[in-house]
């Protein structure tokens, strides 16, 4: 069993930056590890994803050059930098760890999910 648990999220004016985070425990075969977000009224979406054996990562077209994934093995955390942020932003974000997610995140199979941080950008 994993659990994921996320932080950071907070309240940023429009152009600011949040740094999420995301602590692991337990133990995992997943290969990979994302963030996915969830605005108010609207479906999951995913936002980006990166495979722990190869460093490949993935990012949802509209946050490509905004935001950055990375993760800390040592520490078995998962960060999500975002930067210049938008009001479209807003959103509950949401740490997962599991087998595989398509590159534009249309499908994917993802095992553990944390509760999830909430990010709220205003103008």
């Amino acid at each position: 069993q994993v659990q994921l648990v996320e932080s950071g999220g907070g309240s940023v004016q429009v152009g600011g930056s949040l740094r999420l985070s995301c602590a692991a425990s337990g133990n995992s075969d997943s290969r990979c590890m994302g963030w996915f977000r969830q605005a108010p009224g609207k479906e999951r979406e995913g936002v980006a994803v990166i495979y722990s054996d190869s460093g490949i990562t993935y990012y949802a077209e509209s946050v490509k050059g905004r935001f950055t994934i990375s993760q800390d093995n040592a520490k078995n955390t998962l960060y999500l930098q975002m930067n210049s942020l938008k009001p479209e932003d807003t959103a509950r974000y949401y740490c997962a760890a599991g087998r595989w997610v398509r590159f534009d995140f249309r499908t994917y199979d993802m095992d553990y999910w944390g509760k999830g941080t909430l990010g709220t950008i205003s103008s």
